[in-house]
């Protein structure tokens, strides 16, 4: 896939949007001074392309499981990236990040009682054939948590209680 070309137009159309995604398609164009059509496209062609989605964003306040735990893994440098894809199927896992450092996988997860994260971290990603050692820490505190880079989703805080998943 070819990488994406973005322009001076676009990147401030997305700063205005990251800001606020409910402005109108009229106020974008008249700070930008173009016209409200060619908004439109350029928020059209950003959406097809994958590059900007509209949501609503939530916080932890509403979310049923309200406990934030990240799992540092060690994995198999050459499996990294499968092993991160089976990571992110896991039920309870809400976000997986390939680092550098001692640990090359960051999970991040929701919880609501120990007993989830254990099962999660120790049978379920411990059992992947390639992951070393797996490292638990629980956020007791948070003191800023910027719900732009990590979202909590709609379903997470579903009223359902048949399904475990939460993310």
């Amino acid at each position: 896939m070819a990488a994406v070309q973005l322009d001076d137009l676009d990147r401030q159309l997305i700063d205005i949007l990251s800001r606020d995604a409910r402005v109108s398609n009229r106020k974008i164009a008249s700070e930008l001074g173009v016209t409200e059509g060619t908004v439109r496209g350029r928020i059209k062609r950003l959406q097809q392309d994958g590059l900007i989605a509209f949501t609503a964003i939530t916080s932890f306040g509403i979310a049923q499981k309200s406990r934030l735990a990240f799992i540092s893994v060690q994995a198999d440098v050459n499996n990294v990236r499968a092993i991160a894809r089976q990571i992110s199927d896991l039920p309870l896992i809400n976000a997986v990040m390939i680092t550098m450092g001692q640990f090359n996988i960051l999970a991040m997860c929701l919880f609501e009682e120990l007993d989830e994260v254990v099962e999660v971290a120790s049978d379920r990603i411990l059992a992947i054939s390639g992951v070393h050692h797996v490292e638990t820490s629980i956020a007791v505190r948070t003191i800023r948590y910027n719900a732009r880079v990590a979202r909590i989703k709609a379903d997470m805080v579903a009223e359902d209680a048949s399904t475990t998943e939460g993310a």
